[in-house]
C-alpha cells in the first residue's frame, strides 16, 4: 500500500503543479476548466494517498467529501484543513464539476494547495 500511497501523492502533486502554471497565465488566457480539474484531482489523490498510507483502501466512486470525513476519522488535525470553500467536494463526477471564474478557481486551488501544505507539515509528503 505504501507504494500505491506514493504514487497517488505523486500524481497530487503533479495536478497541483499543473494547476498553479495555469494561474500565472494572464487572466484572460487561464482556462478556469484545468485550474478546477487539476485541483480537485490534486485533493483526490492527496487524500487516497493518506488513506492508503494508513492501511486504507479507498473504493473508486468515493466522494472527496467522504475520503476526507475518513482522513479526519484518522486525524482530527485534517480539520485544520480548510476544503469548506471547495464547492465541488461532494460530487463523484469531477469532469462536471468546474467553476467559470478566475476567483473561484483560485480557491479550488488554495484548498488543494493547503491540503499540499497540510500534509508537508505533518511530514506525511
Amino acid at each position: 500500500m505504501e507504494k500505491e500511497a506514493i504514487k497517488f501523492f505523486e500524481n497530487a502533486a503533479k495536478k497541483l503543479n499543473q494547476a498553479n502554471k495555469e494561474l500565472f497565465k494572464p487572466e484572460e488566457d487561464i482556462v478556469t476548466y484545468l485550474v478546477c480539474k487539476n485541483a480537485q484531482y490534486a485533493i483526490e489523490n492527496y487524500l487516497k494517498g493518506y488513506l492508503l498510507k494508513n492501511g486504507i483502501e479507498p473504493k473508486d466512486n468515493e466522494t472527496i467529501d467522504s475520503l476526507y470525513k475518513k482522513c479526519k476519522k484518522i486525524n482530527k488535525r485534517f480539520e485544520k484543513v480548510d476544503l469548506l470553500d471547495f464547492n465541488c467536494k461532494s460530487s463523484n463526477d469531477l469532469e462536471s464539476k468546474f467553476c467559470n471564474s478566475v476567483s473561484k478557481v483560485n480557491k479550488c486551488f488554495d484548498a488543494a494547495d493547503g491540503l499540499d501544505t497540510f500534509l508537508r507539515r505533518e511530514k506525511i509528503i
